[in-house]
């Protein structure tokens, strides 16, 4: 037994403590095919908390934050100045790694549901998604007018939004909450982050993923242009000519 107990308790170490919350998480669909009818659809995220036996409860309940990041791309936001007539580039600031689509729910407004650094580290809601230091090269500022363009634009565009009363609880352990898809939203894989709160502590964390793709005809042309791609360029560029060619000959006027 004496020999036994070193590793009994480096087991113990490296397993951590016992959580006595754990979360459920599912989704309405895994894969979506988009379609050229495609106009946009929802996502419906359920969950369940499981809570250990022998845990207490929580006498001021439970939080939950669900945040859906859509494929992730670089973007260069350029801000432009009138010099005369026109309109130049006046300066620029480039994001490595910003997802195509955000979308953050909450059972409560988030400022209600934890503290600002809590946010910041935890990355919940647009405003900490937009100011981590991992979407640019160069450290955020205090005011950063390219991140506040950035979130601007893209809220106008309806792929960022977030709304502090998107997560319903059902009852005291299960929770629900639908995410509207735009037809605009890129298709490609999304994540799907759920965290647990309470009392402004992150409790439990669960991660899914749903992907939208291309069927159909799209999906075929979508596969040349990739896996042909000179052959597709030459195709469409006679189609071009032709199509120009046509409409000359109809529009002509003797």
């Amino acid at each position: 037994m004496r020999a036994l107990a070193p590793g009994l308790l480096a087991l113990l170490l490296l397993a951590g403590p016992a959580r006595p919350e754990a979360l459920v998480v599912s989704l309405s669909f895994n894969r979506l095919a988009v379609t050229s009818t495609y106009a946009g659809t929802s996502v419906a995220v359920f969950g369940a908390i499981e809570r250990d036996g022998q845990a207490a409860s929580r006498a001021g309940g439970y939080d939950v934050v669900v945040t859906i990041r859509g494929p992730r791309q670089s973007l260069t936001v350029r801000e432009k100045e009138a010099l005369g007539p026109a309109w130049v580039n006046r300066s620029q600031q480039k994001f490595a790694e910003v997802p195509s689509f955000l979308a953050v729910l909450s059972s409560r407004p988030l400022a209600e549901v934890a503290d600002e650094a809590t946010r910041r580290r935890l990355r919940l809601g647009l405003a900490s998604i937009i100011a981590s230091p991992d979407l640019t090269l160069t450290a955020p500022t205090a005011d950063d007018p390219f991140r506040e363009a950035l979130l601007r634009l893209r809220q106008r565009e309806r792929l960022f939004t977030e709304s502090e009363a998107g997560v319903r609880f059902l009852s005291p352990s299960v929770f629900r909450t639908t995410a509207p898809l735009p037809a605009t939203a890129p298709v490609g894989a999304y994540d799907v982050e759920v965290v647990l709160l309470a009392g402004g502590v992150a409790l439990a964390r669960r991660e899914e993923r749903f992907d939208l793709v291309k069927s159909g005809i799209e999906q075929r042309i979508a596969a040349a242009a990739r896996d042909w791609s000179l052959a597709y360029g030459l195709a469409a560029g006679a189609l071009a000519l032709i199509s120009g060619w046509l409409a000359s000959v109809i529009f002509r006027r003797d």
